[in-house]
């Protein structure tokens, strides 16, 4: 999903107009310029300098872009506005960091804007809370996780897609005996997967969510999670994960698909158009998707994109400035303008200038029934991809067992709920 050619004029203006530490030195600017606040690869992003350079072309209206490096951009960010320096708007996805800051007193929702109707389905809940505020415009590229597999490959050795618990294991069982990994598993520091077992444990019941936020319950009394832990457990003992799932990294998985050494990966439609080579055995157009399969749902699931929103400082001196750089940028020609040629799931209902996998839209149908906005690594308080990532790896390296690993994925979790401040930790 990263994308580094954009607009010399961008680059250039983007180089004069940000800053790039953790404690930014503003030079003198207009003081009438929009403030906006987001990290340093995002506010790169091509879309976002199309569009930046687009409104103050257009409007005559001036940008003050603030940066920081993304591994600092929390407690900066943070920093910054408990000095008072909160930018008229703010950049952020709708995960467990936006607890560091008061949503309720810094940021105005944005459910009455003349744009909000325009909104995917799914980009809206993304960007709603659970009183059904709608927190900021979804201004982003959009992805669907879910399992893409090899269909041709599938089908030479006269498989096919399955549509439940039990299938699935059988797949790939069947996968096994013809001689293939069944599942290309990246254990060396790719750490998204489990997050999409834990999807539906909580968006289809958000009262448990809430429990689980409020230190009620613990995810070691919640079978599911146990379920789902077993389960990868079992998968790597019974070989479906490959011999060298260890040492597959970010740099592998492109491959391990390529090549057909593993028939299936839980993974992103655009990862195939921004990381996949060319020019292996396999093409993007070998692969389709199905739902993933982590023993925490009978049909499966998919999960929806992580969004970054653009928020309203509602406490700003220009505030309604930048209410309307947020429908400018909502407009359908503008919109379109900037996610030209953008390999994304639409956010907007207008949206036609984006390109959408055909992996995704065959899948249309299944998508509509099972797709789940993201919810374990936004919606719960602590949840940290990379700890559980650990603790899964110290289980598959036999350093623990189920239970244990369980148990060391909820301390972590508190561990960080009570680093933020969390009610009831």
């Amino acid at each position: 999903m990263k994308r580094k050619i954009f607009p010399l004029l961008a680059a250039l203006f983007l180089t004069a107009a940000m800053t790039a530490c953790a404690d930014p030195v503003t030079p003198p600017v207009d003081p009438d310029a929009l403030t906006i606040m987001g990290k340093k690869s995002d506010l790169n992003k091509p879309y976002m300098t199309r569009i930046f350079e687009k409104y103050q072309a257009d409007t005559g209206n001036k940008l003050r872009l603030i940066e920081f490096e993304d591994s600092q951009y929390e407690v900066a960010a943070a920093q910054q506005f408990a000095e008072g320096k909160a930018p008229d708007i703010f950049q952020h996805f709708h995960n467990a960091d936006l607890s560091r800051f008061d949503v309720e007193e810094n940021f105005l929702y944005l459910g009455e804007a003349e744009w909000a109707d325009d909104l995917t389905d799914s980009a809206r809940a993304y960007c709603t809370d659970k009183n059904g505020n709608l927190l900021g415009l979804p201004f982003w590229e959009s992805s669907v996780s879910g399992c893409y597999y090899n269909k041709t490959l599938l089908n030479s050795l006269g498989l096919e897609a399955v549509a439940s618990q039990q299938d699935f294991d059988g797949l790939c069982a069947a996968i096994k005996e013809n001689g293939y990994t069944p599942i290309c598993w990246p254990g060396n520091g790719c750490s998204w997967m489990p997050q999409f077992g834990l999807d539906p444990i909580f968006a289809d019941d958000p009262e448990l969510l809430e429990k689980l936020n409020s230190n009620e319950i613990s995810l070691t009394e919640i079978p599911a999670v146990e379920n789902m832990v077993q389960w990868i457990a079992d998968a790597e003992q019974k070989g479906w994960f490959g011999n060298d799932y260890l040492s597959t990294g970010w740099n592998e998985i492109s491959s391990v698909m390529g090549s057909g050494e593993a028939v299936m990966t839980f993974i992103w439609d655009t990862w195939f158009y921004t990381d996949f080579s060319a020019g292996q055995k396999y093409s993007v157009d070998d692969f389709a998707l199905m739902p993933v399969f982590l023993n925490t749902v009978e049909g499966g699931t998919y999960e929806g994109g992580n969004l970054n929103m653009m928020m309203v400082n509602k406490n700003g001196e220009k505030l309604q400035k930048a209410l309307d750089f947020l429908s400018y940028c909502a407009t359908p020609e503008n919109y379109n303008y900037a996610f030209d040629g953008i390999s994304t799931v639409s956010c907007f209902k207008g949206q036609t200038t984006n390109i959408q996998s055909k992996m995704v839209t065959d899948a249309t149908a299944d998508l509509k029934k099972k797709e789940r906005v993201s919810t374990a690594a936004t919606k719960i308080i602590g949840y940290s991809a990379e700890d559980v990532s650990e603790a899964l790896i110290d289980l598959l390296s036999g350093r623990t067992n189920v239970k244990g690993c369980v148990k060391e994925i909820d301390d972590f979790r508190k561990s960080e709920a009570k680093k933020y401040g969390a009610s009831g930790f």
